[in-house]
């Protein structure tokens, strides 16, 4: 993307989580941690699993490459944080439903009116954490009646921008998810919202 706004590290200094456990699709995390560290972000690894374990990605239904967890979610504090972003993976999502600390987490997290960021069945994390309602959200497809019964207005979209959240369906939407994310980071830290470090 080319804006003149955007100088060669506009993120310099600023720390983005990303929230994850075992069965995550696994250029939903690459990708995205990628594009924002090329930007000048520090990007930690959170979950449910202790620091120093392995969470095991995923190419659709085969497995991949390991990442090492770097914080516990239990350890991280909102306040640390500049943005937080939610892969997908059909596991990965269901999983975190079931850690009572993830879901707080992020329900925590959308109440500081940060950027968050959730692609493909990352969405479903954000129906237990009470965020879903009233939104203007995409997914990946199945999950358009779960979030349409949480009260989410759901469109088959690219990337959907409601507020200070972003979604997008599959891994093929994620240079439209990450130039997005990246636009939401900017705006924030222009409108003097976003914590400073």
């Amino acid at each position: 993307m080319e804006d003149d706004r955007i100088t060669e590290q506009p993120l310099k200094g600023k720390s983005i989580a990303v929230l994850m456990t075992d069965g995550v699709e696994q250029v939903e995390y690459t990708s995205p941690r990628e594009f924002l560290e090329k930007y000048g972000a520090r990007v930690i690894l959170l979950s449910p699993k202790n620091a120093g374990e392995a969470i095991q990605g995923f190419n659709h239904l085969t497995p991949g490459d390991k990442f090492t967890v770097e914080k516990n979610v239990n350890d991280a504090k909102i306040g640390d944080y500049d943005a937080l972003v939610l892969p997908g993976g059909v596991a990965n999502p269901d999983l975190l439903r079931l850690s009572p600390e993830s879901i707080a987490f992020i329900r925590e997290f959308a109440e500081s009116d940060k950027p968050m960021a959730a692609i493909c069945h990352g969405p479903w994390t954000l129906i237990d954490a009470g965020v879903a309602m009233s939104k203007h959200m995409t997914s990946w497809p199945s999950l358009q009646q779960d979030l349409r019964n949480a009260g989410a207005e759901w469109t088959d979209d690219e990337v959907v921008v409601d507020g200070r959240l972003i979604t997008s369906r599959k891994p093929d939407d994620l240079p439209a998810f990450n130039d997005a994310l990246l636009k939401e980071l900017i705006a924030c830290f222009d409108d003097d919202t976003g914590p400073s470090s």
